[in-house]
């Protein structure tokens, strides 16, 4: 007996078990469940985060910038 075959065999049997059971419609139940719970709750994606971190890391850099710009600006005017 071929071992890779006989666990792609019984990975498919227990696939195709799984498919034909009422276990595949309550998985599908609950995650329709989930999403309308989800969906109740003011959340955002993971995508929709990851770009506003991006845009605040970019805020910050920008206001860093100009706090430096306005220190130098504030040394020139009190030189004589």
């Amino acid at each position: 007996m071929n071992k890779p075959n006989f666990f792609d065999d019984l990975q498919a049997k227990i696939n195709q078990a799984i498919e034909n059971s009422p276990a595949k419609d309550i998985e599908k139940n609950v995650k329709a469940m989930l999403g309308q719970g989800f969906s109740k709750l003011d959340l955002v994606t993971r995508d929709e985060f990851d770009v506003q971190a991006q845009v605040l890391a970019n805020t910050r850099e920008k206001l860093e910038a100009l706090e430096a710009r306005v220190t130098e600006l504030e040394a020139q005017l009190k030189r004589p």
